[in-house]
This record gives structure tokens, sequence and C-alpha cells, in this order.
């Protein structure tokens, strides 16, 4: 691979994806604990934002194209102190991401191999370390295939497994070894205790944290402005748009189909002698650790089923730890040692930091990662927090590329007052329910979810009133064009491949008209997107109030397609976490 990366270096020059590990981790185990609505919303929380932030690419083309990350927009037009606040903003992004598939992935290792979780925390970022040290970007473009097809083949061999295994035999039986078990294991908030009901507070709840985060951690995460050739600035305009709309989609089949299938499957088995635990359930430790994948691929295929699911697991692993080293590491190099330090950096020179900062930024997660484990932070704790230190840079970054009004002193302002507002009311919710704010009382569903929504929507009024009263008298969009292309090769001089920069050859009408268009485009997929996947779909199901009939499982396995078989009102109360035993 090392060998490999080397030539693309060679070939393509240094330049600077995701299959989401915790996809594959966390769609099975909330499933299993709350029921087949949860990956839905899952799935619509992700592929929703993807395609919008085409819409935001082409913004970026059409404003900024020289600039080679998110980090220098934000310098170019609001100065040094928004610059380093955003620096802030996008490495808390980078590091919450990267740390809580480190603490997700190292359990999982430990589970199915026995490894030290701490061990497994400092080694799994090493070999990503060496190909992206020698390969840069070009390198996770060769991986993120290769390792993105193996996912699927195997995703797809243990679905069919599963279904077809001797204790299931098909969708019909698996339905019927999941109906009985709201009886005996009782999901709180769903509609009759059932995981066959898209009724559920639980998994609506999940869902509005899960889309409000990821929004955020998509649009602030320096990695999805660099991917070359497909992606952000790198690309080229007619592939921007169709890359994240088409990237959007497919990514809904992995939490959305995988995650039913494997999560309502590690509910039917583990009431039989193959499952590792039985004749036990899962703790709660056990399942928001995020072992409830490892342990039905075990039921489904014994060690080559373990096996099975540390390839994929290690492969998406991979993908996504090369993609965020990069991103950090960008941030270092261009952000912090171009800015600060070197202010006359050569290409050469930046390089060589990207590399440091590649090394530096996976002893650091590797750090945190552990800290977070020793701390008693499991997989799911994470999910449920990351938004509320995330959401409040969002706003502010979609209006300094779309909006002229917004003046430095709002761009400032209003994530700092987010963010303090939203950890305010994450910990004093948490306290108002539990009368402490624990590990344990900071992790449960209404904390989470109204410090997220606090940390998203609260810096929107306040930009938007500053903006008001004190706007942006001077700035055009022709200002961003300060920033410049670096032309020169590796060495420090300019290359006889360089691209230089002319505003004019750029800027044509017919250019600047097919950018709009496209940008038009982004924002329809996008808002057709959210409609379709969590409005039109999902909601009117939530208040139909009925349980999934047989028939209506396999259509739903087959093409989406449900029928409501019941209509009768809900019961239960507000879940606030799943009542598993606890670990003995």
């Amino acid at each position: 691979m090392i060998l490999v990366t080397k030539q693309l270096k060679r070939v393509f020059g240094e330049d600077n994806k995701t299959t989401e590990t915790t996809a594959l981790l966390v769609s099975p185990y909330l499933t299993y604990a709350y029921g087949i609505a949860l990956p839905l919303y899952w799935a619509a929380g992700q592929s929703t934002m993807i395609c919008a932030f085409g819409w935001l690419a082409i913004h970026a083309k059409r404003k900024v194209p020289n600039a080679h990350t998110l980090l220098e927009i934000i310098r170019a037009r609001y100065g040094t102190p928004a610059h380093v606040l955003w620096i802030v903003l996008c490495l808390i992004n980078n590091l919450l991401i990267f740390s809580q598939m480190i603490v997700g992935v190292a359990a999982s290792v430990t589970s199915l191999t026995g490894m030290d979780t701490v061990a497994a925390s400092y080694l799994l970022p090493l070999g990503v370390v060496i190909y992206t040290y020698f390969g840069g970007i070009r390198a996770t473009f060769l991986t993120d295939y290769v390792h993105t097809f193996i996912i699927m083949i195997v995703t797809v061999w243990f679905t069919i497994k599963l279904i077809t295994m001797e204790d299931i035999g098909s969708i019909g039986a698996l339905y019927d070894l999941v109906k009985p078990l709201s009886d005996k294991y009782p999901v709180a908030g769903n509609y009759r205790g059932s995981y066959l009901t898209m009724t559920s507070k639980e998994c609506i709840f999940f869902g509005i944290i899960h889309t409000t985060a990821n929004t955020a951690i998509v649009f602030l995460d320096t990695g999805f402005w660099q991917k070359a050739s497909i992606l952000g600035f790198a690309a080229d305009i007619p592939a921007a748009v169709p890359g994240y709309v088409l990237g959007g989609n497919a990514y809904f089949a992995i939490p959305f189909a995988f995650g039913t299938i494997m999560g309502l499957g590690a509910l039917a088995l583990e009431q039989t002698p193959a499952f590792p635990t039985y004749p036990r359930r899962m703790t709660q430790e056990e399942v928001f650790s995020g072992l409830v994948l490892p342990y039905v691929s075990q039921a489904i295929a014994g060690k080559g089923g373990a096996v099975a699911v540390l390839l994929i697991v290690f492969m998406a692993c991979t993908s996504i730890s090369s993609a965020q080293l990069i991103a950090m590491s960008s941030i270092f190099s261009f952000d912090i040692y171009g800015t600060y330090i070197n202010k006359r950096a050569t290409n050469a020179q930046l390089i060589k930091w990207s590399h440091i900062g590649v090394v530096g930024s996976a002893l650091l997660i590797s750090t945190l990662s552990t800290a977070l484990y020793k701390g008693g932070v499991d997989l799911n704790w994470l999910l449920y927090f990351l938004g509320i230190l995330i959401c409040p840079g969002m706003f502010p970054t979609v209006l300094a590329l779309v909006w002229k009004r917004q003046p430095r002193i709002a761009a400032i302002i209003a994530p700092i007052v987010g963010f303090a507002a939203g950890v305010s009311v994450w910990v004093g919710t948490a306290y108002a329910y539990s009368g402490e704010a624990t590990i344990k009382s900071l992790g449960q569903t209404l904390p989470c979810l109204f410090g997220n929504m606090t940390s998203f929507f609260v810096p929107l009024p306040i930009t938007l009133v500053i903006s008001y009263i004190w706007p942006e008298p001077n700035f055009e969009w022709s200002d961003l064009l300060s920033i410049k292309r670096i032309e020169d090769n590796e060495h420090g001089k300019v290359g006889t491949t360089a691209s230089h920069f002319n505003a004019e050859t750029y800027f044509t009408s017919e250019r600047v008209a097919y950018m709009k268009r496209m940008s038009r485009i982004a924002l329809y997929w996008g808002i057709a997107t959210f409609a379709g996947q969590w409005v039109l779909w999902p909601l009117p199901m939530y208040g139909a109030r009925f349980i999934f009939g047989k028939k209506a499982s396999k259509r739903e396995e087959s093409s989406g397609a449900t029928t409501p078989t019941h209509n009768d009102s809900p019961d239960g109360s507000v879940s606030q976490e799943v009542v598993l035993p606890e670990k003995a």
C-alpha cells in the first residue's frame, strides 16, 4: 500500500470519504435497543446533509476558488480573531468525530480479539499514519475505493447469511422471532413497547439530535472541503453537486438496511445458544459500547463472522482516519504554520508540516480516546453529546459564504454565545432530571436533545440581530480573491504544470451562470431529500401508531414500502435510557 501511494504521489502530485465506522457499529445496536424506526432516522440525518453540502460547495467555488481550507475563507473575511475561533471549532469537530470512532472500534477490537483497549486505541491509527504520510490525499482515494468495495461485499454477505441461517430462515421468520419480544422486553416510549413500530419517542428524539449534529459536523468538517477531483474547492464544478448527491443517497443504505437487519437479528439470535452472551441478554454497557455487531456476527458465522466484522470495521476506520488526519494536518500546516509561524512558506514546507500534523494528530486522538475510555465514556455517550460542542459554528459558517451582511462581531459572538448556552442547558437539564451532573446523567437523551437544539439554533437569531444592527458596510465577495493559489512545487519552485489563476478567465458569464444553476439544483436536492427522508416518510408513520405486519416487513426490506396493521392509542412515556440488565 505504501509503494502504491508513493507512486500516486509521483504521478498526481501532493494535494490536499466517508463510510462512517459509527454507522456500521451504532445503527445495529440502536436498532436492537429502540426498534426499526431508529436506523431510518440515522440514515436521513446524515444523507440529507451530505446532499445539502453540495449547495455550500458551489458557493465556495463561486466566491473563493483559490481557498485550500474553510479556515482561509474565515480569515480573509473576518480577520485573525475569527480565524482563531474557527480553528478551535473545526479542531473540536475533527477531534470528536475521530475520537468517537476510535472509542467504538477499540471496544469492538477488544471484544473480538482480547486486545487491550488502550493498545487498540494507539495501534488503530498507526497504519493509516504511514500511508497517509507518504501518499497524502491521493492515497485515501485508493483505500476508499478498495475498502468500500470490501465493506459492501461483507455487509451483503452478512445480510444474506443472517436471513438464511438455520435459526432464522427468512424475513418472515425473523419477524416472528422479534414480534413477541415486546412482551418480554418492552421498549419504553414505543407504541405497545414494540420493536416493529415507527411510533417511538426515543427514535424521533435521536433523529433530531442526529440531524442537527450532523448538519454541523458536515458543514464544519474541513475534510469535506478538501476532496480533490470530486468534492469541495478542488472539484470540477460539474462533479461537485452530483458527487455529494450520489454520495449522500448511497450512504443511506448502510444504517437503514444493514442496521435494521443486524439489529433485529441480534434481538432474535440473543434467544439462541449461538449468541455469545446466551442465556443472558447483553448488558447496557455492552450495548452502548457498540458490541451488538461483533456479538451477532459471531452468532451468524462463528470465528469467521468475527473476522469479517473485524475486517469491515478496520476498513471503515482506516478510511475515515485518513480523511480526518489530512483534515487536521491541513489546519496545522495551512492555518497555523503557514499563517502565523511562516507566512512565506513554500509548498514543500507546508507539506513537511502537514506530515508532522498527521503524526501529531494521530497521537493526540489516541490519547484523547484513551482518556475518554478511562473516564467511563462510551460510544453512545459521545454520539449523543458531540453536537453540543460542534453545532454553534454551523449557522455563522453558512452565512459567511452566502450572506454579505454578517459582520465580524456577529460571526465571533454568535458561536461563543451558542456554545455557552448549549453547555449550560445540557448540564442544567441533566441536573434537573437526575439531581446530579455525572457521566451517566449527562449522557441521557433529553439533556443531550435540549443541549443540541440550543447550541444549534441560538447562534442564528444572535447573528441576524447583530447583522441588522451593525451590518458589514463595505464588504464585497471579490475581497475574498485576496486568497492566492499556491503554485510552487514540492521543491519550492513554480512548476511547469501550475495552474495560474486569472479572475477574468475564471469568472466568465457562462461559468457564473452555470454555477448559479448548479447551486440552485443542489439546494433543491437538499430540501427534497430532507422532505422525503425526514418529513413525508417517517413522520406520518410516527403519528399512525401501528405495528408492522409480516407482509409489510417483507416489503420494507425489499422496496421500502410499508403498510400499517394496527391503529390503536399509544402507551408508554419518554425513555431516557434502555432498560437492560446491569453487567454482573
